[in-house]
Protein backbone atom coordinates (compact mmCIF):
# COMPACT_ATOMS: atom_id res chain seq x y z
CA UNK A 1 0.00 0.00 0.00
CA UNK A 2 1.49 3.37 -1.25
CA UNK A 3 2.10 5.72 1.80
CA UNK A 4 0.79 9.67 0.59
CA UNK A 5 2.31 12.09 2.63
CA UNK A 6 1.82 16.09 2.41
CA UNK A 7 5.07 16.34 0.58
CA UNK A 8 4.61 13.51 -2.22
CA UNK A 9 0.63 14.80 -3.01
CA UNK A 10 2.66 18.37 -3.87
CA UNK A 11 5.01 16.64 -6.18
CA UNK A 12 2.27 15.07 -7.43
CA UNK A 13 0.28 18.21 -8.45
CA UNK A 14 3.58 20.94 -8.75
CA UNK A 15 2.96 22.61 -5.76
CA UNK A 16 5.33 23.84 -2.67
CA UNK A 17 4.70 23.20 0.56
CA UNK A 18 4.63 25.77 3.06
CA UNK A 19 4.82 25.00 6.66
CA UNK A 20 5.80 22.45 8.80
CA UNK A 21 3.57 19.24 7.89
CA UNK A 22 5.86 18.25 4.94
CA UNK A 23 5.97 14.64 6.02
CA UNK A 24 2.23 14.37 7.94
CA UNK A 25 0.59 10.86 6.52
CA UNK A 26 -2.65 11.62 4.36
CA UNK A 27 -5.17 9.43 4.07
CA UNK A 28 -8.16 10.63 2.46
CA UNK A 29 -9.59 13.99 1.21
CA UNK A 30 -12.64 15.87 2.69
CA UNK A 31 -14.06 19.32 2.13
CA UNK A 32 -12.55 22.30 4.90
CA UNK A 33 -15.24 22.00 7.82
CA UNK A 34 -15.42 18.37 7.61
CA UNK A 35 -11.67 17.48 7.23
CA UNK A 36 -9.47 15.88 10.20
CA UNK A 37 -5.61 16.06 10.49
CA UNK A 38 -5.14 12.91 8.05
CA UNK A 39 -6.84 14.57 5.63
CA UNK A 40 -6.34 17.02 3.05
CA UNK A 41 -8.84 19.85 1.41
CA UNK A 42 -8.84 22.50 -0.76
CA UNK A 43 -9.48 26.74 -0.24
CA UNK A 44 -10.77 27.13 -4.27
CA UNK A 45 -12.06 30.99 -3.51
CA UNK A 46 -11.00 33.51 -0.86
CA UNK A 47 -14.68 34.16 0.40
CA UNK A 48 -14.36 30.43 2.17
CA UNK A 49 -11.01 31.96 3.74
CA UNK A 50 -12.50 31.98 6.99
CA UNK A 51 -13.24 28.16 6.98
CA UNK A 52 -10.35 27.13 5.62
CA UNK A 53 -8.35 29.20 8.87
CA UNK A 54 -10.73 27.38 11.23
CA UNK A 55 -9.97 24.05 9.31
CA UNK A 56 -8.78 21.16 10.78
CA UNK A 57 -6.95 19.60 7.70
CA UNK A 58 -4.00 17.79 7.51
CA UNK A 59 -3.25 20.10 4.45
CA UNK A 60 -4.60 22.64 2.48
CA UNK A 61 -4.07 23.25 -1.39
CA UNK A 62 -4.45 26.89 -1.96
CA UNK A 63 -3.85 29.59 -4.55
CA UNK A 64 -0.60 31.25 -3.49
CA UNK A 65 -2.49 34.46 -2.49
CA UNK A 66 -4.62 32.16 0.23
CA UNK A 67 -1.93 30.18 0.84
CA UNK A 68 0.30 33.57 2.16
CA UNK A 69 -2.89 34.50 4.20
CA UNK A 70 -3.63 31.03 5.96
CA UNK A 71 -1.53 29.46 9.01
CA UNK A 72 -0.53 25.56 9.42
CA UNK A 73 0.75 23.42 6.14
CA UNK A 74 -0.42 23.92 3.26
CA UNK A 75 0.04 23.23 -0.74
CA UNK A 76 0.21 26.37 -2.87
CA UNK A 77 -0.70 25.20 -6.49
CA UNK A 78 -2.17 27.49 -9.36
CA UNK A 79 -5.38 25.93 -9.33
CA UNK A 80 -6.28 24.21 -6.44
CA UNK A 81 -9.60 22.55 -7.54
CA UNK A 82 -8.19 21.27 -10.50
CA UNK A 83 -5.46 19.72 -7.77
CA UNK A 84 -7.78 18.64 -5.66
CA UNK A 85 -8.97 16.54 -8.54
CA UNK A 86 -6.02 14.57 -9.18
CA UNK A 87 -5.46 13.73 -5.17
CA UNK A 88 -8.93 12.89 -5.05
CA UNK A 89 -8.36 10.18 -7.91
CA UNK A 90 -5.48 8.49 -5.33
CA UNK A 91 -8.24 8.06 -3.03
CA UNK A 92 -11.22 6.94 -4.55
CA UNK A 93 -12.51 3.22 -4.61
CA UNK A 94 -11.92 1.22 -7.71
CA UNK A 95 -14.35 1.50 -10.32
CA UNK A 96 -17.80 -0.67 -10.48
CA UNK A 97 -16.13 -3.28 -12.94
CA UNK A 98 -18.85 -4.53 -16.08
CA UNK A 99 -18.16 -7.86 -17.51
CA UNK A 100 -18.77 -7.88 -21.45
CA UNK A 101 -21.44 -10.18 -22.67
CA UNK A 102 -24.98 -10.35 -22.66
CA UNK A 103 -26.99 -11.58 -19.26
CA UNK A 104 -29.45 -14.06 -19.97
CA UNK A 105 -32.27 -12.09 -18.96
CA UNK A 106 -31.75 -9.35 -21.44
CA UNK A 107 -33.84 -9.69 -24.72
CA UNK A 108 -32.01 -9.04 -27.93
CA UNK A 109 -33.16 -8.79 -31.34
CA UNK A 110 -31.84 -11.44 -33.51
CA UNK A 111 -31.07 -8.76 -35.95
CA UNK A 112 -29.14 -6.42 -33.49
CA UNK A 113 -25.03 -5.97 -33.75
CA UNK A 114 -23.33 -5.72 -30.84
CA UNK A 115 -19.32 -4.37 -30.89
CA UNK A 116 -16.88 -5.75 -28.80
CA UNK A 117 -16.26 -5.84 -25.45
CA UNK A 118 -20.10 -4.45 -25.01
CA UNK A 119 -21.76 -5.23 -21.64
CA UNK A 120 -25.52 -5.90 -21.26
CA UNK A 121 -27.25 -5.89 -17.85
CA UNK A 122 -30.39 -8.16 -16.76
CA UNK A 123 -33.66 -7.37 -18.13
CA UNK A 124 -32.20 -5.03 -20.90
CA UNK A 125 -34.65 -4.89 -24.37
CA UNK A 126 -32.75 -4.56 -27.24
CA UNK A 127 -34.82 -3.76 -30.34
CA UNK A 128 -34.62 -5.34 -33.97
CA UNK A 129 -31.36 -4.16 -35.86
CA UNK A 130 -30.07 -1.23 -33.27
CA UNK A 131 -26.52 -1.22 -32.79
CA UNK A 132 -24.14 -0.58 -29.71
CA UNK A 133 -20.76 0.25 -30.65
CA UNK A 134 -17.53 -1.27 -28.81
CA UNK A 135 -17.24 -1.28 -24.83
CA UNK A 136 -20.52 0.65 -24.36
CA UNK A 137 -22.26 -0.75 -21.05
CA UNK A 138 -26.17 -0.80 -20.96
CA UNK A 139 -27.55 -0.77 -17.54
CA UNK A 140 -30.31 -2.74 -16.21
CA UNK A 141 -33.76 -2.64 -17.44
CA UNK A 142 -32.84 -0.42 -19.72
CA UNK A 143 -34.84 -0.17 -23.18
CA UNK A 144 -32.98 0.55 -26.57
CA UNK A 145 -35.78 1.02 -29.07
CA UNK A 146 -35.83 -0.30 -32.90
CA UNK A 147 -33.14 0.93 -35.29
CA UNK A 148 -30.95 2.70 -32.47
CA UNK A 149 -27.26 3.29 -32.98
CA UNK A 150 -25.42 3.60 -29.89
CA UNK A 151 -21.46 4.51 -29.89
CA UNK A 152 -18.55 3.49 -28.52
CA UNK A 153 -17.48 3.71 -24.65
CA UNK A 154 -20.79 4.80 -23.69
CA UNK A 155 -22.29 4.58 -19.57
CA UNK A 156 -26.28 4.14 -20.23
CA UNK A 157 -27.17 3.95 -16.94
CA UNK A 158 -30.65 1.88 -15.36
CA UNK A 159 -33.67 2.47 -16.64
CA UNK A 160 -32.71 4.55 -19.63
CA UNK A 161 -35.34 4.51 -22.52
CA UNK A 162 -33.63 5.25 -25.84
CA UNK A 163 -37.06 5.20 -28.38
CA UNK A 164 -36.79 4.02 -32.68
CA UNK A 165 -34.08 5.43 -34.51
CA UNK A 166 -32.27 7.54 -32.11
CA UNK A 167 -28.40 8.33 -32.86
CA UNK A 168 -25.89 8.39 -29.78
CA UNK A 169 -22.42 9.07 -30.39
CA UNK A 170 -19.18 7.76 -28.77
CA UNK A 171 -18.60 8.30 -24.58
CA UNK A 172 -21.51 9.54 -24.02
CA UNK A 173 -23.21 8.78 -20.49
CA UNK A 174 -26.90 8.96 -19.86
CA UNK A 175 -28.11 8.88 -16.39
CA UNK A 176 -31.01 7.18 -14.83
CA UNK A 177 -34.17 7.39 -16.02
CA UNK A 178 -33.48 9.57 -19.27
CA UNK A 179 -35.73 9.63 -21.39
CA UNK A 180 -34.36 9.88 -25.00
CA UNK A 181 -37.15 10.21 -28.35
CA UNK A 182 -40.44 10.63 -26.87
CA UNK A 183 -42.92 12.07 -28.24
CA UNK A 184 -42.69 15.78 -28.71
CA UNK A 185 -45.68 17.92 -26.85
CA UNK A 186 -47.48 19.32 -30.20
CA UNK A 187 -51.16 19.32 -30.78
CA UNK A 188 -53.78 21.06 -32.96
CA UNK A 189 -57.12 21.79 -31.66
CA UNK A 190 -59.40 20.60 -34.27
CA UNK A 191 -63.63 20.32 -33.80
CA UNK A 192 -63.20 21.18 -30.19
CA UNK A 193 -60.93 18.59 -28.91
CA UNK A 194 -56.79 18.44 -28.80
CA UNK A 195 -55.45 15.91 -31.84
CA UNK A 196 -52.24 14.92 -31.40
CA UNK A 197 -49.50 15.75 -33.92
CA UNK A 198 -47.31 12.63 -35.52
CA UNK A 199 -43.56 13.24 -34.68
CA UNK A 200 -41.80 11.06 -36.65
CA UNK A 201 -38.05 12.79 -36.14
CA UNK A 202 -35.50 11.29 -34.08
CA UNK A 203 -32.96 12.34 -31.28
CA UNK A 204 -29.46 12.82 -31.98
CA UNK A 205 -26.93 13.10 -29.35
CA UNK A 206 -23.44 13.55 -30.38
CA UNK A 207 -20.15 12.72 -28.81
CA UNK A 208 -18.97 13.38 -25.27
CA UNK A 209 -22.01 14.44 -24.16
CA UNK A 210 -23.55 13.72 -20.31
CA UNK A 211 -27.26 13.92 -19.25
CA UNK A 212 -28.01 13.78 -15.64
CA UNK A 213 -30.80 11.16 -14.50
CA UNK A 214 -34.46 12.24 -15.43
CA UNK A 215 -33.81 14.16 -18.20
CA UNK A 216 -36.19 13.96 -21.39
CA UNK A 217 -35.40 14.88 -24.59
CA UNK A 218 -38.34 15.00 -26.78
CA UNK A 219 -38.09 14.04 -30.81
CA UNK A 220 -38.37 16.07 -33.62
CA UNK A 221 -41.37 16.61 -35.50
CA UNK A 222 -39.41 16.14 -38.68
CA UNK A 223 -35.69 16.21 -38.87
CA UNK A 224 -34.26 16.04 -35.44
CA UNK A 225 -33.86 17.25 -32.06
CA UNK A 226 -29.91 17.38 -31.76
CA UNK A 227 -27.65 17.87 -29.12
CA UNK A 228 -24.26 19.28 -29.82
CA UNK A 229 -20.90 17.57 -28.84
CA UNK A 230 -19.46 17.68 -25.19
CA UNK A 231 -23.00 19.26 -23.92
CA UNK A 232 -23.12 19.11 -20.13
CA UNK A 233 -27.15 18.76 -18.95
CA UNK A 234 -27.71 18.15 -15.07
CA UNK A 235 -30.65 16.15 -13.51
CA UNK A 236 -34.83 16.70 -14.60
CA UNK A 237 -33.69 18.86 -17.58
CA UNK A 238 -37.04 18.85 -20.12
CA UNK A 239 -36.15 19.37 -23.74
CA UNK A 240 -38.48 19.66 -26.56
CA UNK A 241 -39.33 18.48 -30.15
CA UNK A 242 -36.52 19.87 -32.51
CA UNK A 243 -34.54 21.55 -30.28
CA UNK A 244 -30.60 22.72 -31.24
CA UNK A 245 -28.38 22.39 -28.63
CA UNK A 246 -24.54 23.69 -29.65
CA UNK A 247 -21.63 21.90 -28.47
CA UNK A 248 -20.00 22.21 -25.36
CA UNK A 249 -22.77 23.98 -23.69
CA UNK A 250 -23.94 23.85 -20.28
CA UNK A 251 -27.57 23.26 -18.68
CA UNK A 252 -28.43 22.89 -15.17
CA UNK A 253 -31.05 21.20 -13.03
CA UNK A 254 -34.88 21.45 -13.90
CA UNK A 255 -34.42 24.17 -16.87
CA UNK A 256 -36.91 23.84 -19.47
CA UNK A 257 -36.29 24.10 -23.43
CA UNK A 258 -39.64 24.65 -25.81
CA UNK A 259 -39.59 23.25 -29.26
CA UNK A 260 -37.91 24.84 -32.20
CA UNK A 261 -35.70 26.50 -30.09
CA UNK A 262 -32.13 26.99 -31.05
CA UNK A 263 -29.55 27.43 -28.25
CA UNK A 264 -26.12 28.28 -29.61
CA UNK A 265 -22.49 27.18 -28.95
CA UNK A 266 -20.83 27.75 -25.16
CA UNK A 267 -24.03 28.84 -23.90
CA UNK A 268 -25.13 28.51 -20.12
CA UNK A 269 -28.52 28.22 -18.95
CA UNK A 270 -28.74 28.34 -15.04
CA UNK A 271 -31.20 26.14 -12.89
CA UNK A 272 -34.78 27.09 -13.68
CA UNK A 273 -34.54 28.98 -16.58
CA UNK A 274 -37.12 28.52 -18.99
CA UNK A 275 -36.76 29.13 -23.04
CA UNK A 276 -40.37 29.92 -24.49
CA UNK A 277 -40.41 28.35 -28.40
CA UNK A 278 -39.04 29.29 -31.69
CA UNK A 279 -36.30 31.63 -30.10
CA UNK A 280 -32.54 31.90 -30.57
CA UNK A 281 -29.87 31.68 -27.46
CA UNK A 282 -26.68 33.19 -29.33
CA UNK A 283 -22.74 31.28 -28.51
CA UNK A 284 -21.45 31.97 -25.28
CA UNK A 285 -24.89 33.35 -24.07
CA UNK A 286 -25.51 33.22 -19.58
CA UNK A 287 -28.75 33.39 -18.24
CA UNK A 288 -28.94 33.01 -14.72
CA UNK A 289 -31.25 31.38 -12.37
CA UNK A 290 -35.00 31.21 -12.86
CA UNK A 291 -34.81 33.47 -15.84
CA UNK A 292 -37.41 33.19 -18.12
CA UNK A 293 -36.85 34.00 -22.16
CA UNK A 294 -39.00 34.79 -24.36
CA UNK A 295 -37.16 36.56 -27.55
CA UNK A 296 -34.09 35.72 -29.03
CA UNK A 297 -30.75 36.42 -27.09
CA UNK A 298 -27.26 37.87 -28.71
CA UNK A 299 -24.16 35.98 -28.37
CA UNK A 300 -22.13 36.85 -25.50
CA UNK A 301 -25.31 38.04 -23.38
CA UNK A 302 -25.62 37.70 -19.44
CA UNK A 303 -29.02 37.66 -18.79
CA UNK A 304 -31.59 37.53 -15.58
CA UNK A 305 -34.45 38.19 -13.94
CA UNK A 306 -37.94 36.82 -14.26
CA UNK A 307 -37.99 38.47 -17.60
CA UNK A 308 -34.26 38.27 -18.08
CA UNK A 309 -33.28 41.69 -18.90
CA UNK A 310 -29.81 42.48 -19.50
CA UNK A 311 -27.80 41.77 -15.88
CA UNK A 312 -26.64 45.15 -14.89
CA UNK A 313 -30.69 46.30 -15.75
CA UNK A 314 -32.07 43.22 -13.43
CA UNK A 315 -29.56 44.40 -11.06
CA UNK A 316 -30.18 47.76 -10.23
CA UNK A 317 -34.16 47.03 -10.76
CA UNK A 318 -33.81 44.86 -8.20
CA UNK A 319 -31.99 47.05 -5.78
CA UNK A 320 -34.77 49.69 -6.21
CA UNK A 321 -37.81 47.39 -4.99
CA UNK A 322 -35.60 47.02 -2.42
CA UNK A 323 -35.66 50.84 -1.77
CA UNK A 324 -39.16 51.13 -2.07
CA UNK A 325 -40.51 51.69 1.09
CA UNK A 326 -37.83 54.29 1.78
CA UNK A 327 -39.31 56.30 -1.60
CA UNK A 328 -42.48 55.89 -0.61
CA UNK A 329 -42.25 57.86 2.71
CA UNK A 330 -39.97 60.23 0.91
CA UNK A 331 -42.75 61.07 -1.43
CA UNK A 332 -45.69 61.25 1.61
CA UNK A 333 -43.59 63.64 3.06
CA UNK A 334 -42.99 65.74 0.19
CA UNK A 335 -47.13 65.70 -0.32
CA UNK A 336 -47.24 67.23 3.17
CA UNK A 337 -44.99 69.54 2.41
CA UNK A 338 -46.81 70.54 -0.43
CA UNK A 339 -50.10 70.48 1.01
CA UNK A 340 -48.36 72.88 4.07
CA UNK A 341 -47.25 75.28 1.52
CA UNK A 342 -51.00 75.52 -0.44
Amino acid sequence: MTVHTVRSLAELVGGVVLGDGADAVITGVNNLKAASPAEIAFLGSAKYRPVAEASRAGAILAAPDDAAQLAGTRIQVAKPNDAFDRIAKLFAPPPVRYEPGVHPTAVVAPDAVLGPGVSIQPHVVIGARARIGAGTIIGASTFIGEECTIGENCMIYPLVFIRERCVIGSRVILGSCVVVGSDGFGYEFKDGRHVRIAHSGIVQIDDDVEIGPACTIDRARIGKTHIGEGTKINNLVMIGHNVTIGAHSIIVSQTGISGSTSVGRGVVLAGQVGLAGHITVGDRATVTAQSGITKDVPAGAVLSGRHARPLREALKLEALVGRLPELLDRIKALEEKIKSLE
